[in-house]
């Protein structure tokens, strides 16, 4: 886990300084009837009991921005979450390293974003989670019989853009089907003008 950690990190910065390079200026507004497409990566802590199977998330979104107001847009977010499987613990008399499986999420949100000057903003979105896989399953056993599930997603947020980069974190809540978790990520874009 420590060595992906510092993936994440290196990854993470790496990205930031290509794109901060040619994005020095503020996004303090977003024009009327403009669009804008962004290509993220998104990296995350899983908290709540769901911290029993998972540790880190690590996933990539598309999102699509439509202004409809000079700091008011609106937005629709889809791509992929995988939350890497935990390790487990070791039953008695057990040397083998066990681990949880990973889990996969399609998230599929709409939401609101609104600048409140100098390229900061405040978001929030909704949606639905399709699981493609089952949380609390052992590395090697099937999920045959499970029921993979649609979760409600609810995710407030705050970022800040700049003409060509967006960084933004948020706190996204998956609740249904008598099992609610969450999490805390963080989400680094490149958008462009359509």
């Amino acid at each position: 886990m420590k060595k992906l950690t510092k993936v994440i990190a290196a990854a993470g910065i790496a990205v930031a300084t290509l794109f901060t390079t040619n994005a020095v200026k503020a996004q303090s507004t977003t024009p009327p009837n403009a669009w804008r497409f962004g290509i993220g990566i998104e990296g995350g802590v899983p908290v709540g009991s769901v911290r029993t199977f998972s540790k880190a998330m690590l996933g990539g979104t598309a999102r699509l921005q439509y202004g409809v107001a000079n700091n008011v847009a609106l937005t629709l977010t889809s791509g992929y979450y995988n939350l890497f499987g935990a390790d487990a613990v070791k039953l008695p008399g057990n040397n083998n390293d066990v681990r949880f499986k990973s889990m996969g999420i399609i998230p599929l949100k709409a939401g609101i974003k609104a600048y409140t000057g100098s390229g900061f903003y405040v978001s929030g979105e909704a949606g639905a989670g399709f699981e493609t896989s089952n949380f609390g399953l052992l590395k090697g056993q099937s999920d045959d019989g499970y029921n993979k599930s649609t979760k409600l997603i609810l995710a407030p947020g705050i970022g800040y853009s700049w003409s060509n980069v967006d960084l933004g974190v948020r706190y996204e809540h998956f609740s249904g089907n008598n099992y609610n978790y969450g999490m805390v990520a963080a989400r680094l874009a490149y958008g462009f003008k359509l």
